[in-house]
């Protein structure tokens, strides 16, 4: 029995492969459309502040995970950019303490946001996932899961268009960290796709890349779906027998 050689994508289709996953990109989720539409309260965006901020802190530590497991030390100072980006350096107070400016912004206190007591177990367990797999997986697959920067510009671009008008209510000062990435992302996604493109060069490579990206977006959609359930619905978890977050806050755990 004759088996078909699959045959691999030129580099400009694979490229156009990859485009295409921003059809399953999170600011298609009904949490999304509600915020950049003006449907939230208030309670669903500090919901989703608060939350967000658990993926905000972990970003720099996948990125340390990818360094961490790389040998080239080009790929290696390229990359080192995105820790700083978030973590701060020099005159740049970095992407995590503009989050929580942003929290402070939309009525938040830094203390109750850095102790991650709104941190519903459905958005852990998915940035830990997220997390566990740059540590495991090879460097060249941790910087494909990073692609969905691919399609964030217009993700941070709709906030800055819709949230002054549809949030008064949220102080202006707040809007940083979605400047600040506009420019950030665009750089780095020039990094990440030249290594997709450079290193997933077989047909059997480049549906793993494809499945690797389509994970990531599994990740933030998730994140979305937990957000859903505890402040659109009303139903976060253990709602049937407490009306408190009694759910762990990581611990190491």
């Amino acid at each position: 029995m004759n088996v078909a050689v699959r045959t691999p994508m030129t580099r400009a289709n694979f490229e156009r492969a990859l485009r295409a996953k921003g059809e399953f990109y999170h600011i298609h989720h009904p949490y999304h459309r509600a915020m950049y539409s003006g449907r939230c309260t208030p309670e669903q965006i500090r919901g989703w502040v608060a939350n967000r901020y658990y993926y905000q802190v972990n970003i720099p530590r996948k990125d340390a995970a990818i360094m961490a497991n790389c040998a080239d030390a080009e790929v290696r100072r390229l990359w080192l950019q995105r820790v700083l980006d978030h973590d701060g350096h020099g005159g740049d107070q970095g992407g995590i303490e503009a989050w929580l400016s942003l929290a402070e912004a939309v009525g938040l206190r830094r203390e109750e946001v850095i102790d991650q007591r709104h941190v519903l177990p459905g958005v852990r367990f998915a940035v830990d996932a997220y997390l566990n797999f740059a540590r495991r997986a090879s460097w060249q697959e941790a910087a494909c899961s990073s692609l969905t920067e691919l399609f964030a510009p217009a993700i941070h671009q709709s906030r800055l268009d819709s949230w002054p008008q549809h949030y008064p209510w949220i102080d202006s000062e707040g809007y940083t960290y979605f400047r600040k990435r506009l420019s950030e992302a665009r750089r780095d996604v020039e990094h990440g796709l030249t290594i997709t493109l450079d290193h997933f060069i077989t047909a059997a490579q480049q549906q793993r890349a494809l499945e690797i990206l389509q994970f990531k977006l599994d990740i933030l959609w998730s994140m979305l779906d937990a957000l859903t359930m505890a402040y659109v619905h009303q139903t976060p978890p253990y709602h049937t027998v407490t009306d408190q977050p009694v759910w762990h806050r990581g611990l190491g755990l």
